[in-house]
């Protein structure tokens, strides 16, 4: 067996590190060279996590970048957003959750760096990519290619996101905490498509970056040819293969996913803490020096930032930290621990190359000496069969796919697949059983009612199918297309629709009649629907709708979308393609022009009401007032009983809602083996149901009295089932034996007692501000079952629950020591575990 023992000043030395070095998120030189980055002379090994300022708010920012350098976390990461910064062209926002300059220094002020990925291109799933849309509408315009009106667009606003930067003495030769930027992103994945003049931009992004004088280092990633001196780095679910192109620069994985985005009409996907773990673990075993988990905070899509195509409003992203900014355990606490492991090997993976050692198939070592001593790690990358190892004298025991770390090549005191930490009981933060919820059944609802089809007001007439992105500017999500077809008699037809996407409603003499829409691998669809027509004169009038603009991919700023083709079948006898005739348009519904979202027409005489409110209704507005549930903590709106459409709290948009989707039935599972190379598809969850049914609403955006929603609902739903639910507490639960070790940074041990046996614990932690209030389960002996599901096993101490509540009752977090000597020994001969299931509230 592996000898797990914990002698050494792990949290010790790495809160020496950030003490010494990053107190107050300040260097004065940042360089580089093949090993790390050198920060005032210094090599590190940093740890990043992308956080994105504007799938936040700013009252939330200091909570969220606090919990991420208590997570052991050196750096964060963020895009910069061009569309919401340059909305008009040269008319720049920097304001309110797009104050980037704030952002900047709330991160500094928490005592950590920033890299900030300019781009401007983000993908990032976001809205068009992060280009702005009046870019697209340059005459002779070409993006990402050496076009002389995009670049000199991009390099306007490189200059002035810069000249921003050294004008608030921010980057990091200025005292400011800003130590790396990045230049494109990901344009590798794509450059193939571009020609002659791919290679061409590179170089001249490069060259342009470099004009700029930041005084820091420029990275490309996912860019092999990224010219000197801009650092190419990688992008993925696994970097420890990945090698820099010159071997004067740093291996760098500016992306490493810790689940994956979530798509309207898909399960969800997650990612197990293990082999994140072990993905990170491999890339500093084998020379990596920086790392950046992609994201370390999600957020939220708020308004109509989503990208496309149906990207769902949460970025929850499986991240450690969770939409709503709270820890997602064990996955935030094994990174911790597996951070300030790593550490503790620091100045040998800086200053040494290591020595590599197989011990057999699929089983591994790298070793890093110097003259003072050494760390190793060894891993098992098979991901089926464990294995014992000999190394250094001893017998290490490895878990299939694991890394173990030695930071004296001696004591293995983290291993990637072993997860001593607390877990937290219930998927989502809002849903489980410690939580206050707020029904809008009684409340007062008005409505409003859309015309169905263009107005005289708002619609132009133009001969054939007009593509959509190109006639609404993406000023709005909705393009009516209307027409008329006359017959002498009453007759049955087929009409067939094809659109490029993303969905569309069909309405036949103002009643609706179709309803189609594509998915996020392939907006496109048909609707091919049987109608009647009248004697006479009949109206044909589809509704397409967006759902985000395409945000990756070769060329994806001119990917057409909306409707292509209208084919009446059986029209006259024939086939009659009615595509070029002339149609008439309106960019946008009839309640946006009136504004209805907006607090100024709160109590506008459009609005209705009565006894009877209209539900599973086309093309409505609703509109009611609540008073938000008490505590401090953010809200979610729970949209379950909704079809499609979009939402506003106060005037602020929380985003498009689609619980109508369902994803597939099949193809789930709720507990994914971490063992084994990961992809996106692999761990899902949520099969058959909405990808998304709670939506975001930030405390800072909600008064202390009543609170307007309005709805707009385009397919049809029951808004009194509509409830406003607020975290108010949460289970958490641990399990953890006589043999495990205590948890990493649990203690502090002192130099005489370095060399003794350290009993191991079981740590409980509440989230700051709330306390642990009931003991719910606690077992000593072979307690059964899993986290939430607990029961005594054959051997069972007694008085064990007193015990615990006597150590951790009334205080925010606590530790049991997981030892016979502390509960009595229930079976002599039998390894024993604590099990322990409570509950953290206000």
């Amino acid at each position: 067996m592996g000898r797990f023992s914990f002698g050494f000043l792990i949290i010790f030395a790495f809160l020496m590190f950030s003490d010494e070095f990053i107190e107050n998120g300040i260097a004065s030189s940042v360089t580089y060279d093949s090993k790390a980055l050198v920060i005032d002379g210094q090599r590190r090994i940093l740890f990043s996590g992308s956080i994105h300022y504007p799938r936040t708010t700013p009252e939330m920012w200091p909570e969220i970048i606090r919990k991420s350098k208590e997570g052991g976390l050196d750096v964060i990461e963020t895009y910069v957003f061009w569309n919401y910064h340059e909305p008009e062209k040269g008319q720049y926002y920097f304001e309110g959750r797009f104050d980037l300059v704030k952002f900047v220094k709330v991160v500094q002020e928490a005592g950590l760096y920033v890299h900030l990925r300019i781009g401007p291109y983000a993908c990032a799933e976001w809205n068009y990519g992060g280009f702005p849309m009046w870019l697209h509408f340059i005459p002779g315009i070409q993006f990402r290619t050496t076009n002389r009106q995009f670049q000199e667009a991009m390099e306007s606003f490189l200059t002035k996101i810069v000249n921003l930067m050294k004008d608030e003495n921010l980057f990091a030769s200025q005292g400011g905490p800003i130590i790396l930027a990045q230049i494109e992103n990901e344009y590798g994945n794509v450059e193939w498509a571009y020609g002659i003049g791919g290679a061409l931009y590179v170089k001249w992004a490069a060259s342009t970056a470099v004009a700029l004088n930041t005084s820091v280092p420029w990275v490309m990633c996912s860019q092999e040819d990224a010219p000197d001196p801009i650092i190419n780095t990688c992008n993925g679910f696994y970097c420890d293969t990945f090698t820099p192109n010159s071997p004067t620069k740093p291996k760098i994985w500016t992306e490493g996913y810790t689940g994956w985005f979530l798509s309207f009409g898909y399960a969800i996907p997650y990612r197990p803490v293990e082999d994140l773990a072990f993905s990170v673990a491999r890339f500093f075993e084998t020379g990596g020096t920086f790392q950046n988990y992609y994201m370390y905070f999600g957020g939220t899509n708020f308004g109509r930032t989503a990208g496309g195509p149906l990207i769902a409003t949460s970025y929850d992203y499986d991240a450690p930290l969770d939409e709503y900014g709270f820890l997602r355990q064990p996955k935030w606490n094994h990174l911790r621990d597996l951070h300030s492991s790593i550490k503790l090997c620091e100045k040998y993976l800086v200053n040494a190359d290591p020595t590599y050692i197989s011990f057999g198939t699929n089983l591994e070592g790298h070793i890093y000496n110097d003259s003072a001593g050494c760390a190793a790690f060894l891993a098992n990358i098979d991901h089926t069969s464990d294995a014992n190892v000999s190394f250094n004298g001893d017998t290490y025991f490895l878990p299939a796919w694991s890394v173990s770390i030695l930071p004296d090549c001696k004591k293995v005191i983290f291993n990637t697949a072993k997860v001593v930490s607390q877990k937290t009981i219930g998927d989502s933060s809002h849903e489980h059983k410690v939580s206050s919820q707020l029904s809008l059944a009684s409340t007062s609802w008005e409505w409003y009612l859309e015309e169905v089809g263009t107005s005289n007001n708002y619609s132009f007439t133009a001969p054939g199918l007009l593509e959509q992105i190109n006639t609404t500017k993406d000023a709005s999500d909705y393009l009516w297309y209307s027409t008329s077809i006359n017959v002498k008699e009453e007759k049955e037809v087929y009409v067939h629709i094809k659109s490029l996407g993303h969905a569309a409603l069909l309405f036949v003499n103002k009643e609706l009649s179709g309803l189609g829409y594509g998915n996020h691998d392939d907006a496109s669809f048909t609707i091919d629907q049987l109608i009647t027509l009248d004697q006479g004169n009949n109206s044909l009038e589809i509704l397409s709708m967006m759902i985000g603009l395409q945000n990756y991919g070769p060329w994806f700023d001119i990917v057409p979308a909306g409707i292509y083709s209208v084919i009446v079948d059986g029209f006259m006898q024939s086939v009659h393609d009615i595509s070029s005739g002339v149609w008439t348009y309106q960019v946008g519904t009839d309640g946006e022009h009136l504004e209805l979202d907006k607090l100024k027409q709160e109590n506008s005489p459009l609005w209705a009401s009565g006894s009877k409110l209209p539900t599973n209704q086309t093309l409505i507005w609703y509109k009611t007032s609540f008073t938000a549930p008490k505590g401090a903590g953010p809200l979610a709106l729970n949209l379950a009983s909704m079809g499609k459409g979009q939402a506003w709290v106060n005037g602020q948009s929380i985003g498009r809602y689609w619980p109508a989707y369902l994803s597939p039935a099949t193809g789930c599972t709720e507990s994914c083996d971490y063992r084994g190379t990961y992809d996106s598809n692999k761990c899902l969850k949520g099969c058959g149901q909405p990808a998304q049914t709670l939506y975001h609403i930030p405390r800072s955006w909600v008064n202390p009295g009543q609170n307007l929603l309005v709805l707009h609902e385009e397919i049809g739903g029951d808004p009194s089932k509509i409830t406003v639910v607020t975290k108010t507490g949460q289970e958490i639960c641990a399990q953890v034996s006589e043999l495990d070790p205590p948890p990493v940074g649990s203690w502090k041990p002192s130099a005489d007692t370095m060399s003794k046996h350290v009993t191991p614990s079981i740590r409980l932690s509440c989230e700051q501000g709330w306390r642990i209030n009931s003991v719910s389960f606690a077992s000593f002996g072979n307690p059964k079952g899993q986290c939430g599901k607990f029961s005594h096993g054959t051997c069972n101490a007694e008085g064990v629950i007193p015990i615990v509540q006597k150590e951790c009752l009334g205080h925010e977090s606590c530790s049991v020591a997981v030892s016979s000597l502390k509960f009595g020994d229930p079976c002599p001969g039998l390894t024993k575990s604590l099990a322990v299931e409570a509950v953290c509230s206000e």
